[in-house]
């Protein structure tokens, strides 16, 4: 196979925070997309994040966590509860590199 036929425009995808824990608190499960392949820039800065440091973290992640028509959710003027975001980052990482 050429790498070349590897080679695609992303694609959004669903992920569904969906555990126990989730559907307890909030009643259902909760879902947000993300595209399935990073530019480089996103990967780089993902892959250079402190993860001591949530400010870094949250930076990286927020253009990552879209609504399914590719749009931020996290913006200047909305944030999530903490909690959820945190779920979101984990998905976001164990997610890289599976698609």
């Amino acid at each position: 196979m050429k790498l070349q036929d590897l080679a695609a425009k992303p694609k959004l995808i669903e992920i569904i925070l969906d555990s126990d824990d989730v559907v307890k608190e909030f009643g259902e499960p909760i879902s947000f997309w993300t595209w399935d392949r990073q530019p480089m820039h996103i990967f780089v800065k993902l892959a250079s994040v402190d993860n001591t440091n949530i400010g870094s973290m949250m930076s990286a992640v927020r253009e990552l966590v879209l609504n399914e028509q590719g749009q931020q959710i996290i913006t200047e003027d909305n944030m999530l509860p903490t909690r959820v975001l945190m779920l979101c980052i984990t998905r976001i990482v164990e997610s890289l590199g599976k698609f």
